[in-house]
């Protein structure tokens, strides 16, 4: 018999869990449609796996570099597989708290595995995993799908000889050489990770830096401290052909400005990026718009140009960071249950690249900042100045904040241990619109990385 109710959510994602539970609180009938595993990307491919096994790369580290801190502790020996089932324990831990939250400790939700289809604006089909199909019909409907990884076309590039990030976390072998295709944050986590188990790791970027929307400063000291570890960066490159030799010897043909290069290594990874999943569940035929990579278009409240449809998380386009997603969440909570009103435009943007150092972003960057003529100024300072740095080894990277002529904080990168953290507290004071001299006169704990910020502030000058 098809199913009627007040809500259905396409997508177990970070969006789709808490609105599920929140619309079931407030006494509605909720559907919620899984095709894959519960927790969407973030749980199962992204943010927790890709965390965790960092996490196994940074504890080789220390042990390969505890002799310079006075301590003998051996050779680090890498077991991929024990590195793979300890990702895999921590994901299915938060797998079943989530299938828990949503089947026994909130009444009115019912979880149906299965790909949904649109058939009328608001009636799915599912074709559940049993084989059999489910008609669900509901007055409000949420797509939340999320993305897959994207692959290039690229000549003999073919499913037997790459990896996506989704397959290199099931990885049982630490790769002789690991070439990866992407020069963004993703492609940087990996690369590190896996210079640190102990792979040969060649980069392939066709941009002319990595981290394309960072200053150039800032890309160009990520990559110094990348390439210090041993990585090898192969900028201005366009990959044209893959090849597979009968022993799997990968080759990978790029152009370059100095010329044609062949990069030889045993395993390749493409990180290239992600499309959204729309192609499946037949938007055309209900009219939901999309744009030409297929996101779905979405207005400031996140709805689709079908009315009591929205689109939340990813699959909408814009910044892909499970952050925003849960955010997404909150607009639709506000807007719809709350009563409030709650727009998705123009909200803040943090997000850090967890390589060590940590990459922590947030408002604007010094470009940004040019490209919309806002006059600023600018304090930039060496983590090598600050003593917890000094004390304990990790003193790469720099910070560097935008103050505007109201002595707001409009933007900052901070690069250095704990970076992301650092990023917050700078995300807290332009949260309270608080000057920067409250920070620069606040007493800080010593000795701790947040006391930089009372020396942070002391060049602050126009840009040259």
């Amino acid at each position: 018999m098809p199913i009627s109710c007040d809500v259905l959510i396409i997508g177990s994602g970070q969006a789709g869990n808490p609105l599920a539970t929140a619309f079931a609180d407030a006494g509605r009938r909720v559907v919620l449609v899984e095709e894959n595993l519960l927790g969407g990307s973030c749980i199962n491919y992204g943010c927790t796996p890709t965390k965790t096994m960092l996490a196994s790369a940074e504890r080789a580290h220390h042990i390969r570099t505890a002799a310079d801190f006075g301590v003998q502790a051996g050779e680090a020996q890498v077991n991929m597989a024990a590195i793979v089932a300890r990702k895999d324990a921590v994901i299915q831990e938060m797998r079943d708290g989530i299938r828990k939250n949503l089947e026994q400790q909130h009444k009115g939700i019912t979880v149906l595995n299965g790909h949904a289809a649109f058939t009328e604006p608001h009636v799915v089909r599912v074709a559940l995993a049993g084989g059999k199909e489910q008609t669900v019909t509901a007055p409000l409907v949420f797509i939340n799908t999320g993305t897959r990884p994207n692959i290039p076309e690229i000549d003999g590039l073919s499913k037997d000889i790459y990896l996506t990030t989704n397959d290199i976390l099931n990885i049982k072998e630490v790769p002789e050489h690991l070439i990866i295709l992407g020069g963004g944050y993703i492609g940087l986590e990996f690369s590190q990770m896996f210079r640190r188990f102990g792979s040969r790791v060649t980069v392939v970027e066709s941009g002319a830096e990595l981290l394309e929307h960072e200053d150039d400063d800032v890309c160009r000291s990520m990559q110094e401290l990348i390439e210090a570890e041993g990585v090898e960066f192969v900028l201005n490159a366009r990959a044209h052909r893959v090849s597979c030799n009968d022993e799997g010897a990968i080759t990978v043909s790029v152009h370059t400005r100095a010329g044609e290069r062949r990069l030889r290594g045993t395993h390749l990874l493409v990180a290239t990026g992600r499309r959204p999943n729309t192609d499946a569940i037949d938007l055309e035929k209900v009219g939901i718009k999309t744009d030409e990579q297929g996101y779905i278009q979405v207005n400031s409240r996140l709805e689709t140009s079908v009315r009591g449809v929205y689109a939340l998380g990813d699959v909408h386009g814009g910044p892909q960071f499970t952050h925003i997603s849960y955010d997404d969440f909150r607009v639709i909570r506000d807007n719809l249950l709350l009563g409030k009103r709650r727009s998705a435009k123009q909200r803040p943007l943090p997000y850090v690249v967890f390589t060590e150092p940590q990459l922590g972003r947030i408002g604007l960057s010094e470009s940004q900042a040019q490209e919309k003529k806002i006059p600023y100024r600018v304090a930039t300072m060496p983590v090598q100045y600050i003593g917890r740095a000094r004390q304990t080894a990790q003193t790469a990277g720099f910070f560097k904040v935008l103050v505007d002529n109201k002595d707001q904080i409009i933007g900052a990168a901070i690069l250095c241990e704990q970076g992301g953290e650092i990023m917050s507290m700078l995300q807290l004071a332009m949260a309270g619109k608080l000057p920067y001299t409250t920070l620069q006169d606040t007493v800080f704990a010593h000795p701790t990385w947040a006391e930089a910020l009372n020396n942070m502030f002391a060049k602050l000058e126009k840009p040259k």
